[in-house]
C-alpha cells in the first residue's frame, strides 16, 4: 500500500509540471518527424519491434481502444465523484462517448480513404492489378497486396488516447492521499503505464513503419480531436465538462 501511493505521488508531481502535459502535443509532432527521418535514412536497425507481431502491438495497440475506455471508465467515475456529484460525473462519462465517437469516425474515414485511393496488385513488384478487387479487406482476403494512401491509424490512436487520458488524470493531481483508495491508485498506475506504452508504441511507428505523410497527417488528426473537444469545447456549458481541476476539489 505504502509504495503503490509513493508511486501515485510520483506519478503525480511529475504531471503537476504544466510543461509535461501541454508540451506532449508538440511531442508526438517531434517524434513522428524525427522518427521519420531516421526511417528514410536507414540509420535505425531492425528490431523485436520492427516486426508487427511483438507482444505491445498485438495485445496492445491492436486493441489500444478497448484499453483506453476499460482504465479511463472507472477512473472518471472514482476521480470525479470526489467532492462531486453523481450527476457531475455522468455528464463527465459522456466524454468517453464523444471520444468514441471521433474514434470511430477517425479510423472509418482511413479505411475509406485507403479502399478509394488504392488498387490490388498480385506481388509487391505492382505489375498485375486486380480491378475487379475494390477493398482493401477483399484484396488481402484473396491473398494479393492493396496499395492505397494510408494514413497511419497507429499514430492517430496513439497521440489521441494519450492525450485523452492525460487530461483525465488531472484530477488525481489534487485529491489528497488520504482521500484516495487503493482502487483509485491502481488505475491511476496503470493508465501512466498504458500512456507509457503509446509513446513508446509511437516511436517505434515513425521510425519503422509508414511514408512520413502517412505519419504527420495521423498524428495531426489525434491532436485536433483532442484540440476541439478538451480545449475549444468541453469549457463551454453544453458538453461533458472537463475534469475537475483544482480550484473544483477545495
Amino acid at each position: 500500500m505504502a509504495a503503490v501511493g509513493s508511486l501515485v505521488n510520483s506519478l503525480a508531481c511529475l504531471w503537476r509540471q504544466q510543461c509535461a502535459r501541454t508540451c506532449l502535443p508538440h511531442l508526438f509532432v517531434c517524434i513522428s518527424f524525427t522518427g521519420s527521418i531516421l526511417k528514410a535514412t536507414g540509420l535505425v536497425p531492425e528490431s523485436y519491434f520492427s516486426n508487427s507481431r511483438n507482444v505491445l502491438n498485438l495485445y496492445f495497440v491492436k486493441i489500444s481502444w478497448g484499453w483506453t475506455i476499460v482504465l479511463l471508465l472507472p477512473f472518471i467515475f472514482y476521480s470525479n465523484l470526489y467532492n462531486r456529484s453523481h450527476t457531475f460525473v455522468l455528464r463527465r462519462l459522456t466524454s468517453l462517448l464523444v471520444a468514441t465517437f471521433i474514434w470511430y469516425t477517425c479510423t472509418g474515414t482511413f479505411f475509406y480513404i485507403e479502399d478509394i485511393t488504392g488498387s490490388c496488385y498480385e506481388s509487391d513488384t505492382m505489375q498485375v492489378i486486380h480491378g475487379d478487387i475494390t477493398t482493401k479487406a477483399a484484396c488481402k482476403k484473396a491473398g494479393f497486396i492493396w496499395d492505397g494512401f494510408d494514413i497511419s491509424g497507429h499514430s492517430f490512436i496513439l497521440t489521441y488516447s494519450s492525450l485523452v487520458i492525460v487530461e483525465e488524470m488531472v484530477p488525481m493531481l489534487h485529491i489528497p492521499q488520504s482521500d484516495r483508495n487503493i482502487r483509485l491508485d491502481c488505475l491511476y498506475i496503470a493508465l501512466n503505464a498504458i500512456v507509457a506504452i503509446w509513446i513508446w508504441m509511437f516511436g517505434c511507428t515513425s521510425v519503422y513503419f509508414h511514408d512520413i505523410i502517412d505519419k504527420v497527417i495521423g498524428t495531426l488528426c489525434g491532436i485536433l480531436g483532442w484540440y476541439v473537444t478538451y480545449v475549444v469545447w468541453y469549457p463551454m456549458p453544453f458538453s461533458p465538462g472537463l475534469p475537475p481541476q483544482q480550484k473544483q476539489h477545495a
